[in-house]
């Protein structure tokens, strides 16, 4: 589904689309995009940022909101670090800036639906699969975590890093590393990317998010992800 009101940008869009054998629906306001997902449970969302009724921005706080994982690539005419990094936050999956490459377009649109289908493919049991660090535990088929058996709520953006850490427990991973975890985000994303999902998971995951114990600093490299119960000395 393509969101954006203007006629022109939505049309060339849709074109490209279907000449890649997607069938498309068009949508010129935000609160007919809402509406459009809940009813046709589109396989990928193209929302433009800033368009009547509802911006994009509330789209994709709404759709989160609902529990809802489609894929959603948000195209904007802004280029500020802040509104990249709060569309990432509120739960995008992938950010072009305007004017952008058609064929750079459908290059994320590829990615995002093979990253989909990936997710939803696979003959393993969920419990089989399910990434442990403790009493953290990532499922990656369900797109669900949980910390001593409490639910958490993860953007994708947050889910794929932890995702990343909880398969290496212990590892250090660099911030460029956790970056390619996110591969295809704008070209002016930058590493404090990886540093406001870090906080935001500190938040969600930890006691007390400003001394952290399971989602650790190593200064000068990067982040790795810790079991604190293996960590803390026994008493004698």
């Amino acid at each position: 589904m393509v969101a954006e009101d203007d006629e022109k940008q939505a049309e060339l869009v849709r074109r490209y689309l279907e000449h890649e054998g997607h069938a498309v629906t068009v949508v010129g306001d935000g609160l007919a995009a809402l509406a459009e997902v809940r009813h046709r449970e589109p396989d990928l969302l193209v929302l433009d940022v800033m368009m009547p009724r509802a911006d994009g921005l509330d789209v994709v706080r709404v759709l989160r909101a609902e529990h809802r994982e489609l894929p959603v690539l948000m195209l904007t005419a802004r280029s500020t670090e802040d509104d990249l990094l709060l569309g990432l936050d509120l739960g995008a999956d992938d950010y072009m800036t305007k004017p952008y490459s058609p064929r750079e377009l459908m290059a994320r649109v590829r990615t995002l639906l093979r990253r989909s289908r990936r997710g939803a493919e696979g003959t393993a049991s969920a419990a089989d699969r399910a990434l442990r660090c403790g009493a953290l535990i990532v499922d990656p088929d369900r797109h669900e975590v949980s910390v001593e058996g409490r639910p958490v709520d993860c953007t994708p953006g947050e889910f794929r890093i932890l995702a990343a850490m909880a398969t290496e427990p212990d590892r250090v991973f660099t911030r460029q590393r956790l970056l390619e975890e996110l591969h295809g985000f704008d070209r002016y994303i930058s590493f404090r990317t990886v540093d406001v999902h870090i906080m935001n998971l500190r938040k969600k995951i930890e006691p007390a998010p400003r001394r952290p114990l399971r989602l650790l600093t190593v200064f000068g490299v990067g982040y790795k992800l810790t079991d604190p119960a293996r960590n803390t000395p026994r008493a004698s």
